[in-house]
């Protein structure tokens, strides 16, 4: 058989670290085209010399500073802005796999599908940031989920036919704040935030599962991947992390993916979809007692849920605005500068001022993302200004 050739975007990101380990677990199976990365120059250059690709890429151009030289014989070196997406477009690469965090990954995912590769996505803020611009690209199946709740809707909606489908069903955590009140969420700190009970994952992302932003997100994501309306997708809080989604048919059969938590099962699958990776990852005890909880969202202490899905009804630009606004109130709060309930103050205010452009295009959504930004980093300082005086 030959190996699927592979560009890794966001290599040494946790994603794209666990996506080496499943490749390098499936000798044979997998050839890696092509590694990029934003700035983290030694790791990239030590997966080159493993990994062996065509090309490799880096966005921090200081950081590349003698890569060249750390490089196998024959590895092609692309830097700065532009690499990462061109590389999406790699010779010889099969499959993309786009690991990286936030809004970075939109041009990737746009330079991918349209050089026609099939595209394992994990940086869900490029599809719910893109909305139209993607799905509008992708061809039926050329997008393959990585994330762990839409990778479970994937299987789910194997068990039947798409007008059979009655709800979807995404599980929350709760993250490390469930059953906490508002006035308890007023002094919690970057490192509370960080400490997610069940899942390893960057800091964006950790404290977007605290704010349960990452679930508004992940609604938006499952409406565009898989065509169903709002109303028809729920969100439940599963404090476990073992049931990852549910798929309620018209005959009021749910089924359910289960596994223990571990990112390597949706990315195998992801890697060589539809075929499932033959080496079992996140299996269940079953010889052991389980006790799988679920709670309904307390959507009044955390309104990042409802406001992002809010963006989605509205669609346009509106999602591309929250997802700047949040990136920008989570790094001020992850540097110490804004409180933990700030984020949702700056991410709402942000929303209420968004105005649609007349025509949605990439020069839209880019320069959306700007005036959000802008704008987000000004509501930062004025809160910070108003509670320090």
């Amino acid at each position: 058989m030959t190996p699927t050739g592979v560009a890794l975007l966001g290599s040494t990101g946790s994603i794209g670290e666990q996506t080496l380990e499943v490749v390098r677990e499936a000798p044979g199976r997998f050839r890696m085209a092509a590694l990029a990365a934003g700035r983290s120059a030694g790791k990239l250059a030590a997966q080159a010399r493993e990994f062996r690709p065509a090309a490799v890429g880096l966005v921090d151009e200081p950081s590349a500073a003698g890569l060249a030289a750390d490089l196998p014989p024959g590895c092609r070196l692309a830097v700065g802005p532009e690499a990462v997406a061109e590389l999406a477009a790699a010779d010889g690469a099969d499959l993309v796999l786009n690991g990286i965090t936030g809004s970075a990954g939109l041009a990737p995912t746009l330079r991918a599908l349209e050089a026609g590769r099939r595209l394992a996505l994990a940086n869900k803020e490029s599809l719910i940031v893109g909305g139209e611009l993607v799905t509008g690209l992708a061809k039926p199946g050329q997008i393959i989920p990585v994330d762990s709740e839409h990778s479970g809707l994937a299987q789910c909606l194997r068990a039947g036919r798409p007008e059979e489908v009655a709800r979807l069903v995404i599980t929350a955590s709760g993250g490390p704040f469930r059953g906490r009140s508002p006035a308890e969420l007023a002094e919690v700190t970057p490192s509370d935030a960080l400490a997610h009970p069940t899942w390893a994952m960057g800091p964006m992302i950790t404290v977007n599962s605290a704010t349960l932003m990452n679930k508004g997100l992940e609604v938006i994501e499952a409406h565009l991947l898989f065509d169903v309306a709002y109303d028809d997708i729920e969100v439940v809080v599963h404090p476990q992390s073992i049931v990852h989604a549910m798929v309620e048919w018209c005959d009021g059969s749910t089924v359910a993916q289960l596994s223990m938590p571990d990112m390597r099962l949706a990315i195998g699958l992801a890697l060589g979809w539809p075929e499932r990776d033959g080496r079992p990852r996140g299996r269940i005890d079953w010889t052991s007692p389980h006790a799988l909880e679920f709670q309904p969202v307390d959507r009044a202490t955390f309104p990042l849920l409802d406001l992002a899905v809010r963006a989605g009804r509205e669609g346009g630009t509106a999602p591309a605005a929250v997802n700047a606004a949040n990136e920008e109130a989570v790094g001020a709060f992850l540097a110490g500068r804004l409180p933990f309930l700030g984020i949702a103050e700056v991410v709402t205010e942000v929303l209420d001022r968004h105005r649609p452009p007349a025509n949605l295009d990439l020069d839209a959504v880019l320069a959306t993302e700007r005036l959000s930004r802008d704008l987000a980093r000004t509501l930062v300082e004025d809160l910070i200004t108003t509670r320090g005086t």
